[in-house]
C-alpha cells in the first residue's frame, strides 16, 4: 500500500531523478576530459554530455571558478525544479537535504560577522543549495546575543540551534565545535525522519547516514589530536546513529593518535578496508579519498530499490562528487599540471 501512495505523490519525481542519474558522466567521458589541453576544450566536450550549453554564455578564457559556479547553478536548478512541485513527505525530505548546506552557510556567516567582515564579501562564498531568504539578516546582528536570536527566529535551522547551541557558545568563537554539534543534531533528526518514511527508505538511507555519522566521528577524533579538546568534549560531538555506536565511539574517545583510530576501524569490516593502503606518499590515496569512494558506492546502491526517497539524496551526493571531479580536472588543465589529473573518483563505468 505504501508503494501505491508513494507512486501517486512522488512517482513522477522518482522517474525524473532516475532519468537525470542516467546523465552522470561515465569513465569514457572522464577519459576524454583528461585529454583536453585547455578549458575551452573541456567546455566543448561537456557540451556533448547532459551538461549541454551550460557554459555557452561564458567568454574565453574560462576560469575554473566560473566552471565551479555554473556546475552548482545547474544542480540547484534541478533540485529546485523538484522541490517546488513536491508534496509531503518528499518536500520535507528535500528540505533536510538542503539543511546540511544551510549549516555550512550559517557557520560561514557567523564566523564572518564575529570577525566584522562585510556581508557582500561572505554571501558569494555560500553554497547555493543552502541559501534561504533570511540568510542576509544574520549580517545585521552587532553582538553575539543578536546573532543568536537571529538564527533562532529567522532560519530553518532554529530547531537544531535551540537544542544544542547556547548564546555563550558564540562568545567563545568556537565555531568548529558549533558546526559539529549542529551536524550531530541534524544527522540524528534526519535519521528519525527516514525511520518515519517506511522500511524501503530506511533500508537505503540508513547505511548512508550511518556512514556519514561514523565519518564525522572519525574525522573529529583525528582533528582533535594536539588540541585542547577533552575526551568528554569529543564524545559530545559524536553522532549516535552510526555503526560505531556505542562501543566504537567509546574506543574513539580514548584514541591518542591516528594508529589508534585505525585499530578501532579494524573491528568493522567496511571501515577496515578504508584504512588499508592509506598513505602520504605521491600516488597514495588519502583517508578522505577512501571515504569519498565508499560514499559513492553507498549512493549508487540507492538506485537498486524503487518506491523510496533515498534516490533523491543519492543523486545530489553523486552529482557533488561529479562536480568535484570536473573541478579537479579543470584545475589540472588550467595549471598545466597533468601528472595527477587521474586522481578523480569515477562514479559509473
Amino acid at each position: 500500500m505504501g508503494s501505491l501512495w508513494f507512486n501517486s505523490d512522488s512517482g513522477y519525481f522518482e522517474g525524473l531523478i532516475r532519468g537525470l542519474r542516467a546523465g552522470i558522466l561515465k569513465v569514457s567521458d572522464y577519459t576524454n576530459l583528461c585529454q583536453c589541453e585547455t578549458l575551452d576544450d573541456l567546455k566543448l566536450h561537456l557540451q556533448t554530455t547532459d551538461y549541454g550549453n551550460f557554459l555557452a554564455n561564458e567568454a574565453s578564457p574560462l576560469a575554473v571558478s566560473v566552471i565551479d559556479e555554473k556546475l552548482k547553478e545547474k544542480l540547484v536548478s534541478e533540485f529546485q525544479h523538484i522541490r517546488k512541485q513536491s508534496v509531503e513527505p518528499l518536500s520535507t525530505f528535500l528540505d533536510f537535504i538542503s539543511y546540511s548546506y544551510m549549516i555550512d552557510n550559517v557557520i560561514l556567516l557567523i564566523t564572518g560577522t564575529l570577525r566584522e567582515k562585510e556581508i557582500s564579501e561572505l554571501l558569494p562564498k555560500c553554497h547555493p543549495l543552502g541559501m534561504f531568504p533570511e540568510l542576509k539578516t544574520l549580517s545585521i546582528a552587532t553582538s553575539p546575543a543578536e546573532l543568536y536570536n537571529s538564527v533562532l527566529v529567522d532560519t530553518p535551522l532554529a530547531p537544531f540551534f535551540m537544542k544544542c547551541v547556547s548564546e555563550q557558545d558564540l562568545d567563545e568563537l568556537n565555531i568548529e565545535i558549533i558546526r559539529n554539534t549542529l551536524y550531530k543534531e541534524y544527522l540524528e533528526s534526519f535519521y528519525e525522519l527516514c525511520k518515519s518514511l517506511g522500511e524501503s527508505t530506511l533500508d537505503v538511507m540508513g547505511p548512508i547516514l550511518q556512514f556519514e555519522a561514523d565519518r564525522r566521528a572519525i574525522n573529529i577524533t583525528i582533528n582533535s589530536f594536539q588540541t585542547a579538546l577533552t575526551r568528554e568534549d569529543r564524545v559530545k560531538l559524536f553522532p549516535t546513529i552510526g555503526r560505531l555506536y556505542p562501543e566504537g565511539l567509546a574506543k574513539l574517545a580514548d584514541c591518542s593518535d591516528s594508529d589508534d583510530v585505525a585499530r578501532v576501524a579494524e573491528y568493522y569490516a567496511e571501515y577496515r578496508q578504508l584504512f588499508e593502503g592509506v598513505g602520504t606518499a605521491a600516488g597514495d590515496k588519502t583517508l578522505e579519498d577512501k571515504f569519498f569512494e565508499y560514499e559513492v558506492h553507498l549512493n549508487k546502491l540507492a538506485f537498486m530499490q524503487q518506491f523510496q526517497y533515498g534516490v533523491f539524496y543519492a543523486y545530489i551526493k553523486l552529482k557533488e562528487q561529479e562536480m568535484r571531479n570536473i573541478v579537479w580536472i579543470s584545475e589540472c588543465i588550467a595549471q598545466r599540471h597533468k601528472a595527477k589529473i587521474d586522481n578523480y573518483i569515477p562514479i559509473f563505468e
